[in-house]
């Protein structure tokens, strides 16, 4: 059953950045948000651990093509919250400090969000926060075997192209991002909601969350 979004206040929605962040992980599911504001309620932070721009060049190919976003605002003083979307990238990996910021302010932010959509390895993050526990989740499939290591109390579902687990909401790698916002969107706003979003932006959609094609490819 569909958790329907009741009129009233805009649904608020944060996205987590960080160095290295993984271009479609955080746009793909954007384009997806950006088209229902046209007709929903809807508010959109880009949190980082400061004003400076995030880029998405990879950490370790600092000679990389990458593209720069601008935060609103900062993990020390984040507006109110409904949603936090989690990207993952090459940028989530390690314990550098701005990793760790990320994960402490996904840790400190999920008792007062209504949903956490995660995206790729993007789940590692949340795993490390604690707030995948005792939970199912899925996330990348050929980073598969790192990911499952740092949240061992998770659940982890090896062939999935996204799973629901309450108000958390993880997906499998990349593209897959899409297809897990456009279930969300399905979840909250109706259904037709969602395939009229995928029609505009002209992308066919995995509806089955099942459907994990590279979960076989990567020998899951």
């Amino acid at each position: 059953m569909a958790d329907m979004q009741l009129p009233g206040e805009p649904l608020r929605i944060g996205l987590l950045l960080f160095p290295g962040f993984q271009a479609l992980d955080a746009f793909g599911p954007l384009d997806c948000i950006n088209v229902l504001s046209r007709t929903e309620g809807i508010t959109l932070s880009l949190l980082s651990s400061t004003l400076d721009p995030v880029s998405t060049t990879c950490p370790e190919y600092p000679g990389s093509v990458g593209q720069e976003i601008l935060p609103t605002h900062t993990y020390a003083a984040p507006p109110p919250l409904d949603v936090l979307l989690v990207p993952g990238g090459r940028g989530s990996r390690g314990s550098g400090p701005t990793v760790l910021a990320a994960i402490k302010f996904i840790k400190d932010t999920y008792p007062r969000l209504k949903y956490v959509i995660t995206v790729c390895t993007g789940s590692g993050l949340a795993a490390r926060a604690g707030v995948l526990d005792g939970k199912r989740a899925t996330t990348n499939k050929m980073a598969w075997k790192e990911m499952m290591a740092l949240g061992p109390e998770v659940q982890w579902v090896s062939r999935a192209r996204w799973v629901t687990d309450g108000n958390i909401w993880t997906s499998s790698g990349v593209s897959a991002g899409i297809d897990v916002t456009l279930a969300w969107i399905g979840s909250v706003f109706g259904e037709e909601k969602a395939k009229r979003i995928a029609d505009e932006i002209e992308y066919t959609r995995h509806d089955d969350p099942s459907c994990d094609p590279f979960a076989e490819l990567y020998g899951l």
